[in-house]
């Protein structure tokens, strides 16, 4: 294993808001940074050293990409694993594709969580309209029909009740493949977000409640309100998932707390989360330098938290009150570079730390 000392170029795939955060800390760091992505004046290339604006696609800009940097990590996990084999020859790859194949697919990805022992909702594959029918007959409803790839922030998918007409609910999903989940009525949602090393050394942030609006995060509260023996059952979760999927990088695992204090997986996400803003503020480790450490083959930072925190999203024209939210010295504001306010488009978050024996407050 060769350690890639600072003055070393990390090349990130992908170029969002996670793109950006990771450059920052890398940079401060003392590394360089090539994105590569579609974007031209994207988030994550306005705070870069170099950008490459293309397809995922093109070979003759991967290879460009791939020669200018010591490692290749990502900051968005839809990236093709055709585009991270490829790269892979070349230079190393952190995620490896392999992982992303399991994580980009919601049937494979709960199939492997299961596996593990690990409980999830009930669900089941659906690749036609009989199938939905046999599927809701199965698991009953309420139950959501997700598409097995792509979809978030609530995209992708449909609330099935007893009174939903199938026929129209297939159509809206367009004979996408998809699995028909059961309902949870959960009490909290929360995620784990755990790095690991190339040594396969792990180390895990504390759980953290996570609040939705119109199925976007709105606010995350650091830590979830649960006792102690469940938090610690969800860092375990998160730290067998990562480590059978031999992970080197970062992954957040998404859970449901039940009312009957059972932990459920519901989706993995292997790179830096908006669930894990807050460690800017409240940790020694950040999530962000935390994977620049992993894929670069250094020792693991610190997660432990010296601060409860929240963080909230500003989605939207919700960034117009920025000045609003600068006038209170306690807040941490983070602004993404992003030329235009769209609804449902996460333009930035803030930050509120509180003493660690003080519940954290949205």
């Amino acid at each position: 294993m060769t350690t890639i000392a600072p003055g070393g170029t990390i090349g990130i795939l992908g170029d969002g808001q996670l793109g950006r955060m990771m450059a920052i800390a890398a940079a401060e760091m003392g590394y360089f940074v090539h994105v590569f992505g579609p974007d031209e004046m994207s988030p994550a290339a306005q705070v870069s050293h170099r950008a490459t604006i293309a397809s995922y696609g093109d070979k003759g800009a991967l290879e460009a990409f791939a020669k200018s940097v010591d490692v290749v990590t990502l900051e968005f996990e839809n990236i093709p694993t055709d585009t991270l084999d490829y790269l892979a020859r070349h230079v190393p790859v952190r995620p490896h594709a392999k992982l992303l194949e399991i994580t980009q697919d919601r049937l494979l990805e709960k199939t492997f969580v299961n596996k593990l022992g690990i409980s999830t909702a009930p669900f089941t594959n659906v690749q036609s309209i009989g199938d939905l029918v046999k599927a809701v007959s199965q698991i009953r409803t309420p139950a959501i029909l997700k598409t097995r790839r792509l979809g978030y922030d609530g995209k992708g998918q449909v609330k099935i009740t007893g009174a939903s007409d199938l026929d129209a609910v297939w159509a809206e999903m367009k004979d996408a493949p998809s699995i028909l989940e059961g309902f949870v009525n959960f009490r909290l949602e929360i995620s784990v977000i755990v790095a690991r090393s190339v040594t396969g050394e792990i180390a895990a942030y504390c759980p953290v409640e996570n609040r939705h609006k119109n199925h976007i995060l709105d606010v995350t509260l650091a830590p979830a309100d649960i006792p102690p023996h469940l938090a610690d059952r969800a860092v375990e979760i998160a730290g067998k998932i990562a480590a059978k999927l031999d992970l080197v990088g970062l992954i957040a695992v998404e859970m449901f707390v039940t009312r009957d204090n059972q932990i459920l997986v519901n989706e993995l996400a292997p790179r830096p989360h908006n669930s894990g803003h807050w460690t800017i503020e409240g940790c020694a480790s950040s999530q962000f330098r935390q994977i620049i450490r992993a894929v670069c083959g250094l020792p693991l930072g610190d997660p432990a938290r010296h601060s409860n925190a929240m963080m909230r999203n500003l989605i939207g024209d919700q960034i117009d009150g920025w000045e609003k939210l600068l006038a209170d010295p306690a807040n941490s504001l983070h602004l993404y570079g992003k030329r235009e306010a769209r609804p449902g488009r996460k333009m930035g978050h803030v930050t509120k730390l509180f003493p660690l024996k003080e519940k954290p407050k949205a």
